[in-house]
């Protein structure tokens, strides 16, 4: 009988080395996967121990699957998610394992819930997606204003929030995924089911400063009202924007037209090529802020939570390895696509994510 391993695929890319690194230092020996067999050689020699490489590619599916056995935690940073993310998903399923990604596509998280969960659940297998800075600070401070505010609470809205350079900070993958999402719907949760959202945006109170965000599509619409299922509503918002937060809002009403337009899917796909092959720019680290508010039925403001961290590709890491240990050693919650709380636990979560360096 083998003993289950943590697989980390995509470990050479910005995002995977430092998720590679934040396993070690928890005391994991995962197998590193990846395209460039110089590349895995050289990540696995910058790290403690004699870690073992395979070689694997999103674009050969069957050579993601052979990386796979029974019980084995799978980890992927391979993105962009919507383009290349299925293999690593699909052969997840397919060996019964648990799956985490650091993906923040939101077409790509609806995927994971609604089609490739129920494929998942059949299997054994079990999918979490978004398990990073995208969407675990808004999942636990949502689920900790929630329990706050008791049963009145049937509306919760989050928002994402950076300070520093978010722009030079970005890196490559973050860069391509960016570009992909532009021309995609996005969604929310209203009346109790997923819709279609149509670039609406709200400020936020930070003292006596307000910070504006715009909706978007999260693994909190999904997740948050299975846990609490009295939610009628659950609104998500981006908040790195700043000042032309009210202009991306604008934007985001005309993508139907524009994605109509020929030749435009193409060019955001080219320029999503060059972003993904471009090096990723050294920047000083930024911080982030989450915040989730919950709200009655009247509209009255029943609890808020605010996390603070620090740089999100750092909490992305240590998120991804607390959650893949955890998983290795206690296992999950359930079988299917999951949030992070239906994982783990709310009150590990909050443990864990504390690890990290996520508080409140």
């Amino acid at each position: 009988m083998t003993t289950p391993r943590i697989v980390l695929f995509g470990a050479t890319g910005y995002t995977g080395r430092l998720t590679a690194k934040a396993l070690v230092a928890l005391g994991a020996e995962p197998l590193l996967a990846g395209r460039d067999p110089a590349r895995l050689a050289d990540l696995a020699s910058s790290l403690p121990g004699t870690l073992p490489t395979a070689v694997a590619d999103a674009t050969r599916p069957r050579s993601v699957a052979r990386l796979l056995r029974p019980g084995d935690v799978l980890v992927s940073t391979v993105g962009p998610f919507l383009r290349w993310g299925d293999a690593a998903v699909m052969a997840a399923i397919e060996a019964g394992a648990v799956y985490l990604d650091s993906t923040g596509e939101p077409p790509f998280v609806k995927r994971v819930f609604q089609r490739h969960g129920p494929e998942a659940a059949a299997a054994g297998a079990t999918l979490i997606p978004a398990f990073g800075y995208d969407y675990v600070p808004g999942n636990l401070a949502a689920a900790l204003a929630l329990r706050k505010a008791g049963n009145d609470a049937i509306r919760v809205d989050v928002g994402y929030f950076l300070r520093g350079n978010v722009a030079k900070r970005a890196s490559a993958g973050t860069r391509a995924s960016a570009l992909s999402m532009i021309l995609e719907p996005m969604y929310g949760f209203r009346d109790g089911r997923i819709v279609r959202e149509t670039g609406r945006t709200r400020a936020f109170a930070f003292g006596a400063r307000r910070r504006h965000g715009i909706a978007m599509g999260a693994s909190e619409h999904f997740a948050l009202p299975r846990t609490h299922p009295r939610l009628r509503e659950v609104n998500v918002y981006l908040g790195w924007l700043g000042g032309l937060t009210r202009a991306a809002g604008v934007f985001a009403r005309a993508t139907p037209v524009l994605r109509a337009l020929p030749g435009s899917k193409r060019l955001l796909a080219a320029m999503a090529e060059r972003a993904a092959r471009s090096a990723n720019l050294e920047a000083p680290p930024i911080a982030s802020q989450t915040i989730a508010e919950a709200y009655a039925d009247d509209g009255t403001l029943l609890a808020t939570v605010r996390l603070n961290g620090g740089d999100p590709y750092d909490l992305t890491a240590r998120m991804l390895a607390w959650g893949a240990t955890s998983a290795l050693v206690g296992g999950v919650g359930g079988i299917g696509a999951l949030g992070p709380a239906e994982a783990f636990g709310l009150d590990a979560l909050a443990d864990g994510c504390a690890s990290a360096g996520l508080t409140p």
